[in-house]
């Protein structure tokens, strides 16, 4: 048979692989904690280094999900409207209570956002993107106001001045980073939870150390 030329069928099967769909899962949770961590730290030009990306489709992608509108050209000119209106107006920002818990609560629902948007690109359900954004953006932005709130009680009206600044190109680099290095979250994630830690073990100290005093 074999000599005559005949064709013979043959049958192989395996195991759908998983592994790739498993790790592009990992790469999307770290790159939902990163931006959403980024935006805890300021909200909009995170969201807009990842409407801008997703638009080039460049390691993300929101087409064809509920959040293709973060890639749409006006929602990111939206995003630089804000972001220059935060920046004008930041020591108004910080010193009304009211309006600083507004900001904030724009960042944990920009963080929330941001994971879902990105679950949602690679067809994962997006829900879980929610309480996930939120401790990402809750945790960053309370290390950040806490670590700027120390440094602007020691530095001069002209340095102090330049914080906005500074807090905008941290919330920048880290979502670009982000999107193009993921675990670059896990090294962003240990360093808010030590700066907290830190901040707090300070804390309890000064106070030990008024109540000796006293």
């Amino acid at each position: 048979m074999f000599a005559a030329g005949l064709a013979v069928p043959l049958l192989y099967s395996h195991p759908a692989a998983r592994y790739p769909t498993r790790v592009k899962l990992l790469i999307d949770i770290l790159q939902g904690l990163g931006l959403s961590q980024a935006a805890g730290v300021r909200p909009f030009l995170p969201a807009l280094v990842a409407g801008a990306a997703a638009k080039a489709d460049l390691l993300v992608d929101f087409d064809g999900t509920e959040f293709a509108f973060m890639e749409r050209s006006w929602w990111l000119a939206a995003l630089i409207v804000a972001a220059v209106v935060a920046i004008v107006l930041r020591g108004e920002l910080e010193r009304r209570a009211q309006l600083a818990a507004a900001l904030q609560g724009i960042a944990l629902g920009m963080g929330a956002l941001l994971f879902s948007a990105v679950l949602a690109g690679d067809g994962y359900a997006w829900w879980p993107g929610v309480p996930a954004g939120i401790a990402g953006a809750w945790l960053s932005g309370t290390a950040v106001r806490d670590l700027f709130g120390r440094a602007a009680g020691r530095l001069d009206e002209e340095a102090r001045s330049h914080l906005p600044v500074y807090g905008e190109g941290v919330a920048v680099l880290l979502a670009a980073l982000s999107i193009v290095a993921p675990p670059v979250a896990l090294v962003a994630l240990g360093f808010f939870v030590w700066l907290i830690v830190g901040g707090r073990r300070r804390e309890r100290d000064r106070y030990a150390g008024l109540r000796i005093l006293r």
